[in-house]
């Protein structure tokens, strides 16, 4: 159960604020940091599993790929030197960064490229781009030691932004089957040690190419999902700072106190109330939009995320390119549920199960989402579950509803094109509309699927859309370069540092 506001407030009321002793943080080491997240992966090979955990860690830091996105979602060159691509946007040529080696010291090239995406577009892949990109990736061909050509059966503009995901890394061809506990990447940094259910701990690769630009010698992460535990480990020092911070209900709190510096920015995460579109009564187009109808978007977000994030109707964000906003399609209308239901010939109360993951957004959300649909008939009895239990439960198709924030930028291919796809969503429509988006060449046409991909999702209510969240990234002032915006899950530390001289508080 999510923490009653009175009993957190109370709880932060008793820590220790003055306990720590002036200028103690000022004087630690500053060659290494310890960072706070939610969620602890379940592995460390981005490739074969979809937690965005997994990126937060090794994505640019231990795992590299062609392309790398900024926060800005800007696409900058990474292994690739640089790129160019024909006319009809089907055929990419990729100059590959000379002198990169893997932090085994062998050398990374071509054959390492082409190993990675043949390995990622196999029959039997994991790879949970692979149905949205490397199913399009028709050949692989390497003329030149530095050189790879990528063929694809259908343009797409997003390519290079498609490279720089953390689904599209390159592994080392002698280690990739080991990637998820012993990762050999391309990275500035190497795996020093993993306390299962803890902690994490990152070292400086001295041997890479741009290791005398890193300053942070050591990194570790530390797991804390408990919204209450997060805040205390702020506040003691025990950690320097948490990119994306769980315990929203401490906001203001960090906000006034001079030792920390707190930024709000922008995600490109769906929050969705996820059903499951194989199991009756959810087949039923009605009752899932009855679903819909009785969420009270505005009301979760000042609930559950102290009103920070945007209503959404759809799998999009207002960062997206040619954005509608969906949220009229299905609006806030408790009768309108309860008609659908009847029409849907559904008896009330409906008994479902509500499995929620660690995060806060999922626990205290799942309450205000429940409450709500009691009001329209629906009992939604609530099922918390270890993120581990949530990937081999819901995210293999066993659930009623769940409630879960999709990190990935504009994944609607993958997550909606697919049947076999957790919520099981199957519409030869929909998948045709995705595969005429990826045809077209004229901007004027393409903009036009690109809002029928948005209104299509919305009028079949696959799943309740209810708000893209904000990032809250809250750290110790002096340090510097963690990102406060999120295009894709990742912590670049290469770019991190702290400030000097260390000022005293």
């Amino acid at each position: 159960m999510s923490l009653d506001r009175r009993c957190f407030n109370t709880l932060l009321a008793g820590l220790p604020l003055a306990g720590v002793a002036p200028g103690a943080w000022a004087q630690q080491r500053k060659d290494s940091i310890v960072l706070a997240m939610v969620l602890e992966p379940p592995g460390l090979d981005p490739t074969v599993a979809a937690a965005a955990a997994i990126g937060e860690v090794v994505h640019y830091n231990i795992f590299e790929g062609l392309t790398k996105i900024a926060p800005s979602g800007a696409v900058l060159p990474l292994l690739a030197a640089d790129w160019g691509h024909t006319e009809d946007g089907k055929t990419y040529t990729f100059r590959l960064r000379q002198g990169v080696k893997f932090s085994d010291g062998s050398a990374f090239d071509a054959a390492a490229v082409k190993f990675s995406f043949e390995r990622a577009r196999a029959a039997g892949s994991s790879n949970k781009a692979k149905k949205a990109f490397f199913d399009n990736l028709a050949s692989i061909s390497t003329p030149d030691p530095h050189v790879v050509v990528l063929e694809f059966t259908e343009a797409d503009g997003a390519i290079p932004f498609r490279l720089g995901e953390n689904t599209a890394v390159i592994l080392h061809p002698n280690t990739a089957a080991s990637a998820a506990t012993q990762p050999v990447g391309t990275g500035p940094y190497k795996l020093e040690s993993w306390n299962r259910g803890s902690a994490l701990t990152l070292a400086r690769w001295d041997g890479n190419r741009d290791a005398a630009k890193v300053r942070m010698r050591r990194v570790s992460f530390r797991f804390i999902n408990d919204p209450a535990a997060q805040v205390a480990a702020l506040l003691a020092g025990d950690v320097d700072g948490m990119p994306r911070l769980g315990a929203l209900q401490a906001l203001k709190q960090f906000q006034a106190d001079r030792r920390f510096t707190v930024e709000v920015g922008s995600t490109a995460g769906k929050g969705i109330l996820a059903i499951n579109n194989r199991r009756k009564p959810f087949d039923d187009v009605r009752v899932r939009r009855a679903l819909s109808h009785a969420i009270d978007r505005k009301a979760f977000i000042d609930g559950a995320q102290e009103g920070l994030g945007t209503p959404i109707g759809s799998h999009f964000t207002p960062s997206d390119l040619g954005y509608l906003d969906l949220t009229k399609t299905t609006p806030y209308d408790p009768a309108r549920a309860r008609a659908l239901l009847r029409e849907a010939g559904v008896s009330t109360p409906l008994n479902v199960t509500l499995t929620l993951p660690p995060p806060q957004y999922a626990r205290k959300g799942g309450e205000i989402v429940a409450a709500q649909l009691a009001q329209v008939g629906v009992n939604a009895k609530i099922e918390n579950v270890e993120w581990a239990q949530w990937l081999a439960g819901p995210f293999k198709g066993q659930f009623d509803l769940t409630l879960i924030n999709h990190v990935e930028p504009l994944d609607y291919a993958t997550a909606y094109a697919d049947p076999n796809y957790y919520f099981g969503y199957d519409s030869a429509h929909f998948r045709g509309l995705v595969a005429t988006l990826g045809a077209l060449k004229d901007n004027r046409e393409k903009g036009r699927v690109w809002r029928d991909i948005q209104r299509q999702l919305a009028l079949d209510a696959v799943n309740v859309f209810i708000w893209n969240p904000a990032q809250v990234a809250v750290f110790r002032r002096g340090l510097r370069g963690l990102w406060s915006s999120s295009p894709i899950a990742a912590n670049d530390l290469a770019a991190v540092s702290w400030a000097p001289p260390a000022t005293k508080l």
